[in-house]
């Protein structure tokens, strides 16, 4: 059962003088290689083993994406302890109970998160160290800078260099690697237990269904204590021989989110590891940049946009039944207007791939029209956590991709009776990269896993090519009142997508006459354009001429609605309620993975959902939401 040690150190031998890590210093992005990593990760676990870290024990690790993320990790695992990946947006309420909770004796830190750990360290009773990444000028009792671990360590290997290669020799794919928590999206966050062979599993797993060269990079953009990041990227780039590098830390969230662009173009990735979110705002990017610089231009990249559209198709039937001077023609376009665009992603991006979530079809349409195709993946931390994804090699737009081998998986109903293709059900799994457990947590781990299948609580489909669809959570489905599921993630997918006056909506349907809408606008957007219209939104017909402006965004998906074909009537909001503030982590509305937490909007806007099920509710759409529109305007 092989380890990420044995993982590790397989490509050190291979590797050696490979670069492994970047990470951007005196304004430039400088490696280290397998081998100088290989001796920092032995000095680091050496400290931690002086420190008197034991097998089995829980250390936290709470930074921003860098070199020293990776080498704490792998020097946590050579110690034979556990870690525990902590993000960098949680809270220090949130941090307070997963560090508690899984009883850890030591924390990681890096100097812009100290603060969060200063803030609650007198109510974390069984932490006995804190160890500072960047140094700090005034260390409290039991805390530490990393130059003194460094120190201890030196010392041990110079005198009991065998104590520390007995102990990482001593790991096994069985031990276990991690503890990553959920976002604790209905009640408390739940420990997922995660083993080393987990990991190395789910690399060789993901490594089936595509090829990494040893000298593709990838700029690590993502969170590092996700499972998504951690093998997708991290340890099956370590395993390929291949190297990453981070986005250089700000000051500030705001700091670091704007390094990410100017990152990606000096780095010059080979394949980008992506969100939804992200995915987005790239998109939305670009299309402003054509925009801005004049109208010929972005009409001729919005008619190269269009044809391309129709020649991929879904990739897998490019170029089926069009005309022999289309592919010229969009050979052009790539040459003067796409090989152009792609320089914002530094000119050598082969491919994204997306998960997190669902990613909408136009945007996985979008980036294979400008030629850096992002292919869709599914899966879940439970599943360490690939499942599926499309690739360069086999793809089917719109699909979540074909699955990982070795991998059983099932579509199962109700009475856990298999379907056939193309039948919808929950998506089952069983294979060596389904979780331990969680931690502390027997009667979750029992719901989750049965006789070794991971019951992922998604539900989904194959199809007759062997791709897998992924429709959406079971906890999300809208329920009609005559049982009837639908997913709504892709409804407020492009509800969002196609209106600028619309950020963000959650629709509500638990077995109830009609569907309803919670709805938060771009309240700027709509400010401008009741200006625009020459009335003022401080009196009643610039209130109503602003309610009618969402109103009109909704029936674009109605009937005789510029959009009309694309749902099902009945799952759009037969009414809606504008909300005064925006989903975000702060009230706890968004997750980490910027996905909405249903469970916590339905709780915080029950009174108002109950409302739209009455009869003023329904039919008061406009005089309703002029009130809450005042209340968020303060009239």
């Amino acid at each position: 059962m092989k380890s990420i040690i044995q993982l590790f150190e397989d490509s050190v031998k291979k590797h050696e003088n490979n670069p492994l890590l970047w990470e951007k210093k005196n304004n430039k992005y400088t490696p280290s290689t397998y081998q100088e990593i290989y001796n920092q990760v032995l000095t680091f676990a050496s400290g931690l083993i002086s420190l008197g870290i034991k097998k089995g024990d829980r250390i936290a690790l709470l930074s921003e994406g860098r070199n020293q993320w990776v080498i704490a990790e792998l020097a946590i695992l050579y110690t034979g302890a556990i870690n525990v990946p902590l993000s960098v947006k949680l809270e220090a309420p949130d941090l307070q109970f997963r560090i508690n909770h899984s009883d850890a004796r030591f924390i990681i830190v890096s100097g812009n998160q100290a603060g969060k750990i200063q803030l609650v360290k007198e109510q974390l009773p069984k932490l006995e160290k804190i160890i500072y990444i960047d140094s700090q000028q005034m260390l409290g009792e039991n805390e530490i800078n990393i130059d003194f671990l460094e120190k201890q360590g030196d010392e041990l290997l110079n005198n009991n260099k065998q104590l520390v290669l007995d102990i990482k020799d001593s790991i096994t794919g069985n031990d276990i690697a991690n503890i990553s928590y959920t976002s604790g999206t209905t009640a408390d966050p739940k420990g997922i237990i995660l083993t080393h062979r987990n990991y190395t599993a789910n690399v060789e797993q993901a490594l089936s269904l595509m090829n990494i060269p040893t000298w593709y990079k990838t700029l690590l953009i993502l969170p590092l204590d996700h499972s998504f990041a951690h093998t997708a990227g991290i340890y099956s780039f370590i395993m390929s021989g291949a190297s990453m590098g981070f986005v250089k830390t700000g000051n500030s969230a705001m700091e670091t989110l704007k390094n990410i662009p100017i990152n990606i173009k000096e780095f010059k990735p080979n394949i980008l590891l992506s969100v939804p979110a992200l995915a987005k705002n790239f998109k939305k990017n670009i299309y402003h940049g054509i925009h801005s610089k004049n109208k010929t231009l972005y009409w001729l990249f919005t008619k190269a946009i269009s044809m391309s559209y129709k020649y991929n198709k879904e990739g897998y039937n490019k170029g089926c039944g069009l005309k022999f001077w289309v592919p010229p023609m969009l050979k052009l376009y790539d040459k003067i207007l796409f090989s152009k665009i792609r320089e914002v992603f530094g000119g050598e991006l082969k491919f994204f791939i997306g998960g997190g979530a669902l990613l909408d079809t136009e945007l996985q349409q979008f980036f294979y029209a400008i030629g850096t195709p992002m292919f869709q993946g599914y899966g879940l931390s439970e599943a360490t956590p690939i499942i599926s994804s499309n690739s360069l090699k086999k793809h089917k737009l719109g699909s979540s991709g074909y699955l990982v081998s070795p991998m059983e998986l099932k579509i199962v109903d109700n009475q856990n009776k298999e379907l056939p293709n193309m039948q919808k059900g929950e998506i089952i799994i069983k294979g060596e990269n389904v979780m331990a457990g969680y931690w502390k947590n027997e009667e979750a781990t029992k719901e989750t896993i049965k006789d070794g299948w991971l019951y992922t609580g998604d539900m989904g489909y194959m199809d007759n090519d062997g791709f897998l669809y992924v429709l959406g959570r079971f906890k999300s489905l809208l329920i009609g009142s005559d049982g009837e599921k639908y997913s709504p993630e892709s409804i407020e997918e492009a509800i969002i997508e196609h209106s600028k006056y619309i950020d963000q909506v959650m629709l509500h349907n638990n077995q109830n006459p009609y569907t309803v809408g919670l709805i938060v606008p771009n309240f700027p957007r709509l400010l401008r354009k009741v200006d625009s219209l020459n009335q003022k939104i401080t009196t009643d017909e610039g209130l109503e001429t602003a309610v009618k402006i969402i109103l009109n965004e909704i029936n674009r998906f109605k009937k005789g609605g510029k959009f009309d074909k694309m749902f099902p009537e009945r799952w759009l909001p037969a009414t809606f309620t504008i909300l005064e503030e925006p989903f975000s982590e702060s009230n706890k509305l968004i997750n980490s993975t910027m996905k909405m937490v249903r469970g916590k909007i339905e709780e915080k806007y029950s009174d108002r959902i109950n409302y739209l099920y009455s009869a003023e509710g329904k039919n008061n759409i406009i005089e309703n939401n002029k009130k809450y529109l005042s209340s968020y305007l303060k009239l």
